[in-house]
């Protein structure tokens, strides 16, 4: 039996104090405390449609405002995707989704191999959303991508801010339980170098 591919990661800072637990081969369960609502939401959601089990607690100066807490949250995040994954042998690694939510649609496209890039076109048509500023949103996806070292391609268009940003979660955890899952067929790494 294999091993379970999970991490617990601490970061903290004079800005924050984060600490994730993430196991990849869950069932979706999380329990996400950031003090940002909305934000947790779309954590939750990432967890659920991921299949990921997860565990974040934040505490942050958002008597300053929301940044560093998401920011830092983010990153945390992706560390601890990428300790989880290890040496990335034997995964999927690309994998896209395309999800609808009412007025919104979202597209996903991700490569886990280790490569850091994002690429986040969310077309919101407000500056907030509860207490989170919606130019957080795409600086969180691109945070996490950079500490996750995962290339990430997300776009998402609507009528309804929530709908997009949730479409756009929903569609990233999708492309990513698919991408992280491990491949039976397989035994070694994904890449034709011979090396992620």
């Amino acid at each position: 039996m294999s091993p379970p591919r999970s991490a617990e990661v601490r970061r903290k800072t004079l800005e924050t104090d984060v600490t994730i637990r993430l196991t990849l081969d869950g069932t979706g369960v999380a329990d996400v405390e950031t003090g940002i609502g909305f934000y947790d939401h779309l954590l939750d959601t990432l967890a659920h449609h991921a299949m990921v089990d997860l565990s974040v607690r934040t505490t942050g100066d958002l008597h300053v405002d929301e940044h560093h807490t998401v920011e830092d949250t983010a990153l945390v995040l992706g560390q601890a995707l990428g300790e989880a994954l290890g040496d990335r042998t034997g995964i999927v690694r690309f994998a896209d989704a395309t999800v609808p939510m009412d007025d919104a649609v979202a597209r996903s496209a991700i490569d886990v191999g280790g490569r850091p890039f994002a690429s986040v076109d969310l077309t919101f048509g407000t500056d907030r959303i509860g207490t989170l500023g919606t130019q957080m949103i795409p600086h969180a996806l691109e945070s996490f991508a950079a500490a996750a070292h995962v290339t990430i391609h997300l776009t998402a268009t609507g009528k309804n801010d929530h709908h997009i940003a949730e479409a756009a979660f929903k569609a990233l955890a999708i492309s990513l339980r698919s991408a992280v899952a491990v491949d039976q067929r397989r035994s070694g790494d994904s890449s034709t170098t011979g090396v992620l």
